[in-house]
């Protein structure tokens, strides 16, 4: 309630989609501690989301009826349009977080969050390949936002006994994936260096594998085959390779992107824990405990960061 409090009227107008990257961090860190094994604290921190989301979409809904030309804005801008589904996401991981507790609003929620991520999913990839021109300073992993939202659908799509659709999603996700994770590697390689309020959104890179493992294991009956093993092994490899980055990402000004740490970590011990259970590794669960630690303490972090921001006026500023 802070967060809403501390944006003025004048500062509404600014009020950026990438803030719903809070509320992705915030569930993924309620589904982390459900699979570590810990459902009063898993459910206590998905009421404390649920609050969230609803506080940010107001805030957005009164953006979009006051300030249309902003909306606009946001979608023709180059790196904002990829946090569209990122409001999206929120509601499909709320629809996980709700399985067994309120079974019929999760199926209510999963079914308008899907249909909402076919849409975007459709309408994001024809902006990207329509006449205006993209160079390659404007692609960052931010863009792998669409793609982690097609395979989240499957989480939920398979519990619910949907598993055409799951596949679809699952395909698709997967697919751009790829084509993304090939034109981003060419950009980070071969280009000038992310500006550095993009330079946190480089942790993204762990969520696609990560994300895809645990829903490839519910479209594959829960078995870890060769295509599991290469998906959970490929998020720890990124894992090592955005651990290198982060003495330099901690010397950065705060900036809302540092949220860009929360869900991906997130992903990644669900998958841990999710291996573990499945295979019986021991060095996985541990691992997972490691890794749910630091993203507990990774969003106390970002929590009092945001709040002291709101405080000082730092946020929802012109660009």
């Amino acid at each position: 309630m802070q967060v809403a409090e501390g944006i003025t009227t004048s500062r509404l107008a600014h009020f950026p989609i990438t803030f719903f990257g809070v509320t992705m961090g915030i569930f993924g860190l309620a589904l982390s501690l459900r699979a570590g094994g810990l459902e009063m604290a898993s459910a206590f921190t998905t009421g404390i989301g649920a609050v969230v989301l609803v506080v940010l979409f107001t805030l957005y809904g009164l953006k979009s009826l006051r300030f249309p030309e902003e909306i606009a804005g946001e979608w023709s801008h180059p790196v904002r349009l990829s946090f569209f589904p990122a409001a999206n996401i929120s509601i499909l991981l709320l629809s996980l977080l709700l399985q067994d507790s309120i079974p019929a609003l999760s199926a209510l929620l999963w079914g308008f969050g899907a249909i909402a991520q076919a849409v975007l999913t459709v309408v994001i990839v024809s902006a990207w390949i329509s006449h205006r021109a993209f160079g390659p300073a404007i692609l960052s992993p931010a863009w792998f936002i669409p793609a982690v939202a097609n395979v989240i659908v499957p989480l939920g799509g398979a519990h619910l006994g949907l598993f055409a659709a799951s596949w679809y999603f699952f395909s698709v996700g997967l697919l751009f994936w790829i084509i993304l994770l090939t034109l981003v590697f060419n950009r980070l390689i071969f280009h000038d260096p992310l500006p550095e309020k993009l330079r946190p959104t480089l942790v993204i890179l762990i969520a696609p594998p990560s994300v895809a493992f645990l829903a490839w294991i519910e479209l594959n009956g829960g078995q870890i085959d060769a295509l599991a093993q290469f998906l959970i092994n490929i998020g720890l490899f990124f894992a090592a390779i955005v651990a290198v980055q982060i003495p330099a990402l901690l010397r950065l000004p705060f900036a809302m992107s540092f949220w860009a740490l929360s869900f991906p970590l997130a992903a990644l011990t669900t998958a841990l824990f999710r291996y573990g259970a499945l295979g019986g590794s021991g060095a996985s669960r541990l691992a997972g405990a490691a890794m749910l630690a630091l993203l507990v303490a990774t969003i106390v972090v970002l929590t009092v960061r945001t709040l002291r921001a709101v405080r000082a006026g730092g946020i929802c500023q012109p660009e």
